[in-house]
């Protein structure tokens, strides 16, 4: 790869990584402090959101993935679904109890309305985000890299989510949350940046040498990476993936609560003061961890990466003071990012040739599907019995406790023994091929 054509692959990495994690901020981490707060919802109503968000997270990626693979196409695939998608991030701006209610004159809550319709444009949202990034932009990826430098290209693309944290805590420091009027611009803006982007793309996107999969049925590449067959020739693969899987929870738990824990329970007013070192400090970390999956391999980069999570759980779990809640989530963070830059590197290395659009789906199926139904639930579960306080308005909200990074942490160890598993697995491998 030539230093101009490094450039720009690096380049389009970064914006198209970047402002894809952006909009998933928004709906990972503030779509529930939007219904939280305009529309006083629930720990159910926010398991419900994320866990339909991750089914269709799941379908549109299996279609869209095998739709590019067929297409032999990425480019058209990942453009006009960035544009698709902030079209759909600007309906947002519509959902308000003023705009509802007109609607709904007779109803006789427009709150619950309102989060029913959250919900079904989450998933609408989610469809085009999935088609444009998790199908399509993650396939190109795969395609683009090599085994030499998958490891420092998953480093960057894994840091980006909390550079996306970053940018918008930043940007939404100018914002008063409890008005509506700050979501309706909110929403505004970033549907506009996403849609600038997808245009973008048509101009920087290179589109990868793949093979078109012109003689396969188009519904059995669906179902390609569920095959038993296919299974039985990549074990490793959906031995990782299940481990990814587990790790997935373990962030699940915690993630969809974690801006309203800050705020709301601890009182952290200024949180975004507080996050920012800590985001910056575990996304050059990420950074130098993906160079480090390249030297080293999954089964030394790994352990660290688990181990760091671990400890940001403990802290976070004993201490609730400002000082230590920084530096439990500034360990977190770190554990977080690096052993998703090694999952992530360690998948893709398995993925077999040609074949990433058709195993995005199986991707998405570890990554998101099983984390988005069965973390959440479980933090639904542990927060059963929060405090409730009262609002000014006469209505209830719930506090989130330091039960979610008990259960995360406990998913953890689960994960630490499978991977300790695997790396014992491994090491007798060697040993019986050394003495061969």
């Amino acid at each position: 790869m030539g230093k101009t054509k490094k450039a720009k692959f690096f380049t389009t990495l970064v914006i198209f990584s970047l402002i894809g994690q952006i909009a998933w901020v928004v709906e990972n981490m503030y779509f529930n402090v939007f219904i939280y707060k305009m529309f006083n919802a629930s720990p159910a109503d926010i398991s419900n959101m994320v866990m339909a968000s991750a089914v269709s997270a799941t379908v549109t990626t299996l279609l869209i993935g095998a739709l590019s693979d067929k297409a032999g196409k990425r480019k058209i695939f990942m453009c006009l679904g960035y544009i698709l998608w902030g079209v759909s991030i600007l309906s947002f701006a519509l959902i308000r109890e003023d705009i509802i209610g007109a609607i709904f004159p007779t109803a006789a809550s427009v709150s619950a309305i309102c989060i029913t319709f959250v919900i079904i444009m989450d998933c609408v949202m989610t469809f085009f985000g999935s088609s444009a990034n998790d199908a399509c932009f993650n396939a190109w990826l795969t395609d683009v890299t090599t085994s030499e430098n998958r490891g420092s290209a998953e480093g960057i693309n894994s840091m980006m989510p909390l550079m996306a944290i970053l940018v918008v805590f930043g940007g939404f420091m100018g914002f008063d949350l409890d008005k509506g009027s700050s979501w309706t611009a909110i929403y505004i803006i970033i549907g506009a940046i996403v849609i600038l982007i997808g245009i973008l793309g048509f101009f920087i996107i290179d589109e990868p040498t793949i093979k078109a999969e012109e003689n396969k049925s188009y519904f059995k590449n669906i179902f390609y990476g569920f095959s038993p067959l296919v299974i039985k020739q990549n074990k490793m693969l959906y031995v990782y993936l299940i481990c990814f899987a587990i790790f997935g929870i373990s962030i699940q738990i915690f993630m969809p609560y974690l801006i309203i824990y800050y705020e709301q329970t601890l009182k952290m007013s200024n949180y975004v003061f507080i996050m920012a070192p800590a985001i910056i400090l575990a996304g050059v970390f990420t950074f130098f961890w993906g160079k480090a999956y390249d030297k080293f391999g999954f089964n030394k980069s790994v352990v660290p990466s688990l181990a760091l999570l671990a400890l940001g759980y403990i802290v976070l779990i004993i201490f609730t003071n400002t000082a230590l809640v920084f530096i439990g989530s500034l360990l977190m963070m770190c554990g977080y990012l690096s052993g998703m830059a090694v999952f992530g590197a360690i998948i893709r290395d398995k993925t077999p040739e040609n074949k990433a659009g058709m195993f995005q789906g199986l991707r998405i199926v570890g990554q998101v599907l099983i984390p988005g139904l069965i973390g959440p639930y479980i933090g639904k579960l542990v927060l059963k019995n929060a405090e409730i306080i009262i609002n000014n308005d006469g209505t209830e909200s719930f506090l989130p406790n330091q039960n979610i990074f008990i259960a995360s942490l406990v998913v953890l160890i689960v994960l630490a023994i499978a991977v300790a598993g695997i790396i014992l697995l491994a090491k007798g491998k060697e040993i019986k091929n050394e003495q061969e």
